[in-house]
């Protein structure tokens, strides 16, 4: 069984032979850590880095929107900066912050961009084609923020949701307009008929949605269920993530027709995540950040990864588990990260 089956039967709920387990190393981190000493641990892990090749120097390419004292203006005119190489800024200037420029504004090509970046369509259709050729998994996805943080970004955050409170007008403009380049983004991604669609969308804070409920009822929900039809249409899989605690959003994520939801274990709680969805809805789980990964111990770690492969794995599948390793994790604890991620990945098996 190669990756690609194992991932689709741990979607579809029909016997993997392990849980897929996905540890991403992000780009800041080859300025922040030994990189010898990563590159050891990432070369003691074949099953986490299977592809895997030493460099006597790593050199990442850093995303568009993360390079520091390098201001990037993305397809809809909104400017970001970051402070560290790898990071992904934040956006210092939103084109619409005043309502009066709405009239010369215009939506982006998706021939050309997929609203984040530049992209260029016959360099995709070649990678899926290989993909596809060596039996690898066909991933296509909306760029992260792609409809609520896109608003979010255009406008500003609180202008934002004042817009939503007073239901102004342009804004129902303006949400169609992002609408329509993103439906027109996934049909031409569901041309090429991947095995899986992301939406990516942060929606939670710590505590709780960005927006209400009531409001992501009325103006996030329908375009999501609109966007996301392509894809349920065509048979292929739906993904959804986002960052945060998203718990008084779940049911409604889930009606839009998401069947894999990525999504973080400690903000939104193991229980309650097990009591959601175990054995119902694919749990694509996002590993602790913020509390036992930076400042826990290896025990701790062991013991968090082991309990969530407990409650809300299963021989029959339901279970993928990601970690994205960010600078400031101790080395002893990515160690421990790495080990026990391999350890319960076979917990079922």
């Amino acid at each position: 069984m190669n990756h690609r089956e194992n991932v689709l039967r741990a979607i579809r709920f029909e016997h993997p032979e392990y849980v897929p387990m996905l540890f991403h190393v992000n780009s800041a981190c080859w300025h922040h850590y030994d990189q010898n000493a990563l590159q050891d641990l990432m070369e003691e892990h074949h099953f986490l880095f299977p592809h895997f090749v030493r460099q006597e120097t790593v050199r990442p390419q850093y995303g568009l929107n993360q390079r520091r004292d390098e201001p990037y203006t993305d397809p809809w005119g909104c400017v970001w900066k970051t402070s560290d190489d790898g990071i992904t800024g934040t956006v210092r200037h939103h084109p619409l912050a005043d309502w009066n420029r709405f009239d010369q504004y215009e939506a982006p090509d998706p021939n050309a961009t997929d609203g984040a970046f530049p992209i260029v369509w016959h360099e995709i259709r070649s990678d899926v084609k290989q993909k596809k050729k060596h039996g690898e998994l066909v991933l296509g996805e909306l760029p992260h923020g792609h409809t609520f943080l896109r608003l979010q970004d255009i406008r500003g955050y609180q202008s934002l949701i004042f817009d939503m409170f007073d239901e102004d007008p342009r804004l129902f403009k303006l949400i169609k307009m992002v609408e329509e380049f993103n439906y027109r983004y996934v049909t031409m991604w569901m041309q090429l008929k991947p095995d899986m669609m992301s939406y990516p969308e942060d929606l939670g804070m710590q505590c709780g949605p960005m927006l209400s409920p009531e409001s992501f009822r009325q103006y996030i929900k329908p375009v999501y269920q609109r966007l996301m039809k392509p894809a349920r249409d065509q048979g292929c899989i739906v993904h959804m993530h986002s960052d945060g605690d998203i718990r008084t959003l779940a049911d409604d994520l889930i009606d839009g027709g998401v069947e894999v939801i990525n999504l973080q274990d400690l903000v939104n709680g193991i229980d309650w995540i097990a009591e959601k969805f175990a054995g119902r809805v694919c749990i694509d789980l996002d590993i602790d950040r913020q509390q036992i990964g930076p400042r826990g111990t290896p025990k701790q770690i062991d013991g968090l990864i082991r309990e969530e492969v407990q409650k809300l794995g299963s021989k029959q599948g339901g279970l993928m588990m990601i970690h994205g390793l960010y600078p400031g994790v101790p080395m002893d604890n990515v160690r421990a990260l790495m080990r026990a991620m391999e350890r319960y990945a076979t917990y079922y098996s």
